[in-house]
């Protein structure tokens, strides 16, 4: 168990390693440049006296809107050493909504990354409280300082400061550290208060278990704005770990290929879209997809010993491995020791695929609101299907209707100047709501069965898990998303956002037409093979369950796309209104009972 005090801690330790590289960016040329341990602490520093001759210091908030860089974590580590609040923004987000979190957060300053999130700063509107927007990218920008410059004295901060260590060391477990928006599937953004205290209480317990350790090397590429990616980076900076800064998913291939992390954290869209991009793969050869077949089969009669951490012994198993498992492993860069799993249900179809593939994947639970982490699977303590053990500083019961609701240290206090949302996320006795159904086994493993206020009821009482079905649907490489529908109706339908990329190459090989994806999608052929994908999915749900039409949509769900969250949830309520007119042409001929 590690044990911090405050996020301050962290800081400590990533700049007491000398010369040691601690991350590593990106160059315009392509070339991974390192920081050291020196130089960490000179830029912090840096910038912290910046923010000091502007008047900023404790409870004044800085806003962050950026990709993933080395500079995000610097304004972060200088923010928190003055005892100012952080308050992290996506840089996904519309200018509208930034204005909005700009405002109600009232930020002092605000640290943007580029051209595009300036502009942004400058649609917003009226923000009254903002004196200083600084611009991470070089360039001229009006009314704006540039980060270059504000490192100019970096390098001759280098050297230890008793006057910064000390005020470093001032901050205290019950301070406020950041305010978290959360991106919402429903509803406008909530910023949730993160204590130091309520972030250290969950780094001491989670992070030791997974053995991380100055030898292993992470890329950092989930959003810095999602409460999840934080944690992580902490945790492993605190440990003396290495970091590479990844501002986008297209670019994590070549990453991982050329720096071969050792750690890889990712949300499970991610891991769908690499199972789906092998699957596709192999599809394009009849001897590679028998293979890939023969090897995944193989695989799942040795599941249970991946599952234990056990390398297989069997004759078959290493032929399988030799020639398909570790070409998987190699698109992760052939190094990853610890992957793990968060942000969204993983999915019983994809964690059963990974391990048939000789790779366990540890999935975890918890929410921005509890910092984040409420369970976990360890290597100690794995079993596929749930979101782990209970963390033992978390208390955890069940409201009547099967609601998890949590309590201790790492639980926030509640949403910034919101306090009818804060009492109605609480209960009387101050046990936090997660909104999500779920129950223990006997063993201790928590499982998440869905989200509360996303479960269908239709017209006849039945109640529809839609996350499970959702699952099950995206196992297969031609679907990128979907979204079950059918709250108080008779029967659940199902509409498909389509894999594109592998779309097309399924349907050239049976002659269809690519170029216009409304036309693609009405194909009589590709009709006809998504509707035998829902049949398979409905041959194992229950009668109540099962979908009984679907339509494939001539669009790709994505976070730009306005229909992901930027941690790839579902925007559920966002997609029913997108699609209002083929929902209502899934029901046009029933006559609804409400129920």
């Amino acid at each position: 168990m590690f044990d911090l005090t405050t996020l301050n801690d962290v800081l400590v330790s990533a700049t007491g390693r000398g010369e040691r590289t601690v991350m590593f960016w990106q160059d315009t040329d392509g070339a991974w440049k390192p920081i050291s341990s020196v130089d960490l602490y000179g830029r912090v520093r840096a910038l912290a006296d910046v923010f000091r001759g502007w008047g900023i210091g404790k409870g004044d908030r800085v806003a962050l809107l950026s990709e993933n860089r080395w500079e995000w974590v610097v304004t972060d580590f200088a923010t928190l050493a003055i005892g100012g609040v952080d308050v992290p923004l996506y840089p996904t987000q519309p200018a509208e909504l930034i204005g909005y979190m700009l405002r109600e957060s009232g930020a002092k300053v605000a640290v943007v990354s580029s051209q595009e999130q300036y502009e942004k700063l400058a649609s917003a509107g009226d923000l009254p409280e903002l004196e200083h927007v600084v611009v991470m990218d070089s360039g001229t920008f009006s009314n704006a300082e540039s980060f270059g410059d504000l490192m100019r004295a970096a390098q001759a901060k280098q050297q230890r400061d008793a006057e910064f260590d000390a005020m470093v060391k001032v901050a205290k477990p019950e301070d406020l550290a950041t305010i978290i928006y959360t991106s919402g599937t429903t509803g406008e953004p909530k910023g949730v208060m993160l204590t130091h205290g309520n972030l250290i209480s969950n780094i001491n317990v989670v992070s030791e278990p997974f053995g991380w350790m100055d030898q292993d090397l992470c890329i950092s590429f989930l959003p810095l704005s999602h409460v999840l990616a934080r944690h992580l980076d902490y945790a492993l900076l605190y440990v003396g770990a290495q970091l590479a800064y990844c501002p986008k998913t297209d670019q994590l291939a070549p990453a991982m290929k050329e720096l071969r992390p050792t750690v890889f954290v990712a949300v499970p869209r991610l891991y769908e879209k690499i199972r789906q991009a092998v699957e596709g793969k192999s599809a394009s050869s009849p001897v590679k997809s028998k293979i890939l077949k023969w090897a995944i089969a193989t695989g799942k009669a040795h599941r249970e010993e991946t599952l234990v951490g056990k390398k297989p012994s069997s004759l078959m198993w290493k032929i399988a491995d030799k020639l398909v498992y570790s070409k998987i492993r190699e698109a992760f860069g052939g190094r990853v020791r610890c992957f793990c799993s968060g942000g969204a249900p993983l999915g019983m179809d994809t964690a059963g695929w990974f391990a048939d593939a000789g790779i366990r994947i540890f999935e975890g639970y918890g929410l921005t609101e509890t910092s984040p982490v409420i369970s976990a699977n360890y290597p100690h303590a794995h079993r596929i299907g749930t979101v782990g053990t209970v963390m033992p500083n978390v208390k955890c019961r069940f409201a009547e209707d099967g609601e998890l609701e949590v309590s201790g240290p790492s639980i926030s206090k509640g949403y910034w100047k919101k306090d009818k949302e804060t009492s109605e996320a609480y209960t009387a006795d101050g046990w936090l709501r997660t909104g999500d159904i779920a129950k223990i086994d006997d063993g201790g493993f928590l499982s998440i069965t869905d989200r509360k206020k996303e479960l269908l009821k239709t017209s006849g009482g039945k109640l529809i898990a839609p996350q499970p079905i959702e699952s099950k649907l995206k196992s297969n490489v031609l679907v990128g998303n979907a979204a079950l529908v059918g709250d108080n109706h008779k029967f659940a339908c199902v509409l498909l956002s389509p894999n594109f990329g592998a779309l097309e190459d399924w349907a050239k090989g049976q002659g269809v037409a690519v170029g216009d994806h409304q036309a693609l999608v009405k194909d009589p052929k590709v009709v006809k093979v998504y509707q035998e994908i829902v049949d398979s999915v409905n041959a194992g749900l229950a009668h109540f369950e099962s979908m009984k039409r679907m339509k494939v949509v001539p669009e790709e769900w994505s976070v730009e796309e306005g229909t992901l969250t930027p941690s790839m949830k579902l925007k559920r309520r966002v997609v029913e209104k997108k699609y209002a007119k083929e929902i209502e042409e899934f029901y046009a001929d029933e006559a609804v009972s409400k129920a």
